[in-house]
């Protein structure tokens, strides 16, 4: 017999809806799950109880109901929010950011906050004084980051659905390391506000899931413009769970295996999943061709001045400055020696870079590449405290993609098509044009009814 976490997000929805099972059951059964993968770090249960007997009987959304958990760069009113940094321990917002009340507002229950590095910035999920976020396909191997706790949860079945973002590839980078669908929508689709703290547009929150049309639904939750944003994505006409029943037509499909912003090994399984990926859109009637990498070698710097400005732009408060992590104080001391001009140069720089980018990919519908140079790597292999710099730069070894599609502003999506013999998970990554998530979503959804993974469970499931 299933147990209640067996069940998609949207089976959960539908129970709800049934009157089979209450929201407060469906939060107890979860709570009563043992979090071994480092998923979270603060668990509210009294008030998650308390907002799963407020809820009303009229569903709100398809996941009404449904228990989730927020992610610790996201502010919550009354409840510890640290950023992933011991700076911020004592931290405790008066408000709420308008992710958190979209959550609440479709009458999703969220009982935790979940694990991230410092800021959210590496792509490796290890905070201090904390366990680190792991893989739960093998728990000496990390989860990723900088979504990583998020990514765990799901994946160890803690939660069936949860919100994650994505900088640099956050969200797609640990969907590949925990087995998950992670979808980056595109620029503007969610509003960053209140505090719109991305002024470059590299970041976007997302959906982190077991199968696409649960992370479909999430994005419904998700989506849409608030009063004030500085960008918006059009709306779509309809749902993003709509888009998983509609067949996506023949479409060119551009791919490219040379990294992008990084000299790097790939990994063979991570070729394989690439190849196998290519072969199965061909099988289903797209047209596969090899393109030259759209994005220079150059936008690597370009890249780097603005994460290491948006980096010191996460300031520690006063007198916690010692608290933060070395690599945070290098790469924040990078972005204080960026001026203003200087700042404003590479952003002018990077939005040219990206035109050029979307101009040469403009023939094309979708875009395919491996998402992670390597399958999951042991806890610590990327960390070095001692060498922030090498640090950094093996981080870009590993992510050598997903960073390109933050810099387009593309809707880009990780899936777990592949496994390597010892059962690692390994992701393949396809984006699509600005705005078009819909059909992004119609390709990933044909995709896993050609390959089904959502079956896959990992060890203590």
């Amino acid at each position: 017999m299933a147990e209640l976490h067996d069940l998609t997000a949207l089976e959960q929805g539908a129970a709800v809806r049934r009157g089979e099972v209450s929201p407060l059951q469906l939060l107890d059964h979860y709570l009563a799950r043992a979090d071994d993968v480092g998923a979270f770090v603060t668990v509210v249960p009294d008030l998650a109880r308390a907002r799963a007997a407020a809820l009303p009987r009229e569903a709100a959304s398809p996941l009404h109901g449904v228990p989730t958990a927020i992610k610790d760069l996201h502010p919550t009113t009354g409840v510890r929010t640290t950023f992933g940094s011991a700076a911020y321990a004592d931290h405790v917002p008066e408000l709420s950011d308008h992710l958190v009340r979209s959550v609440e507002d479709a009458g999703m229950v969220w009982f935790a906050k979940t694990s991230t590095p410092e800021f959210g910035s590496p792509c490796y999920t290890e905070p201090e004084g904390l366990p680190p976020a792991v893989t739960p396909w093998d728990r000496t191997r990390m989860a990723g980051g900088s979504s990583g706790g998020a990514a765990a949860a799901v994946a160890a079945g803690l939660v069936p659905v949860a919100p994650g973002s994505d900088g640099g590839g956050s969200i797609r980078i640990p969907a590949s390391c925990c087995g998950l669908v992670g979808l980056k929508p595109s620029r503007g689709r969610i509003s960053g506000g209140p505090a719109y703290g991305d002024p470059v547009g590299l970041a976007t929150a997302g959906p982190l899931a077991r199968d696409v049309r649960d992370a479909a639904a999430l994005l419904d939750v998700l989506a849409g413009p608030r009063t004030g944003d500085p960008t918006w994505a059009p709306e779509p006409g309809s749902t993003f769970l709509s888009a998983c029943d509609r067949a996506p037509g023949r479409l060119r499909v551009a791919r490219f295996l040379e990294p992008v912003l990084a000299d790097t090994e790939v990994h063979p399984e991570c070729v394989t999943a690439y190849e196998d990926a290519s072969r199965l859109l061909e099988s289903l009637g797209h047209e596969v061709e090899d393109v030259p990498v759209p994005l220079p070698r150059e936008a690597v710097a370009v890249f780097e001045v603005c994460w290491s400005v948006l980096t010191a732009l996460s300031r520690a408060p006063e007198g916690r400055e010692g608290d933060l992590r070395p690599l945070t104080r290098w790469l924040a001391a990078r972005g204080e020696r960026v001026s203003g001009p200087e700042f404003g140069l590479a952003i002018g720089e990077m939005r040219r870079l990206a035109a050029a980018a979307l101009m040469a990919l403009a023939p094309y519908d979708l875009v395919l590449t491996p998402t992670l140079a390597s399958p999951p790597l042991p806890v610590g292999a990327l960390r070095d405290d001692e060498d922030p710099a090498a640090d950094f730069a093996a981080q870009t070894r590993f992510t050598p993609w997903t960073s390109a599609w933050n810099v387009t502003g593309m809707p880009a999506v990780s899936l777990p098509l592949h496994q390597t013999a010892d059962g690692l998970p390994v992701g393949v990554m396809l984006a699509a044009r600005p705005a078009e998530d819909q059909l992004l979503l119609s390709v990933a959804a044909q995709v896993e009814a050609a390959a089904p993974w959502s079956q896959r469970r990992p060890p203590g499931w």
